[in-house]
């Protein structure tokens, strides 16, 4: 029997958002960052900077009977975007542009039906919040942010 949905949901995001046509120029990164990586747009799941968690998970029963549970979660993301220059416009627009290529990976159409329940891991699943950060760093502008893709499953 499954305790959770959690570990299955952040594999089928990552896969879908992997396959995302829009994403194509963006490093897609499990988890924490392991190496340096040089890619000017990133998207990390379940991971962001100075997040203490992946996922935030909260079950209760479903119905009388105890036999099924509904649990809903938190996927922590965090999406960047940096260059050379000093614009932060130009960063910032961009940052937004690569979450809205999240947004749209997560909707269904013809050619992804299931994605909104992140291939029928969960009953769904969407973008939900996001927190900005920007920086002047010695390499340039960089815009960040932290992002939730909330999700409902029962198990």
């Amino acid at each position: 029997m499954e305790t959770s949905r959690a570990g299955a949901a952040i594999d089928a995001l990552l896969a879908i958002l992997r396959a995302a046509p829009g994403l194509s120029d963006a490093a897609v990164i499990d988890g924490p960052p392991a190496t340096n990586y040089t890619a000017r747009r990133r998207l990390y799941v379940g991971w962001a900077p100075g997040a203490e968690q992946a996922v935030d998970i909260t079950q209760g029963f479903a119905y009388a009977g105890a036999r099924r549970r509904d649990e809903e979660f938190a996927i922590t993301g965090y999406a960047e975007v940096r260059a050379g220059d000093k614009d932060m416009g130009l960063r910032r627009a961009a940052l937004f542009e690569l979450l809205a290529q999240v947004e749209d990976a997560l909707r269904a159409t013809d050619l992804a039906p299931l994605a909104p329940t992140l291939n029928g891991t969960v009953l769904w699943a969407h973008l939900t919040a996001g927190s900005l950060t920007q920086e002047q760093t010695s390499d340039g502008a960089q815009a960040g942010l932290v992002f939730t893709v909330s999700c409902r499953a029962r198990i």
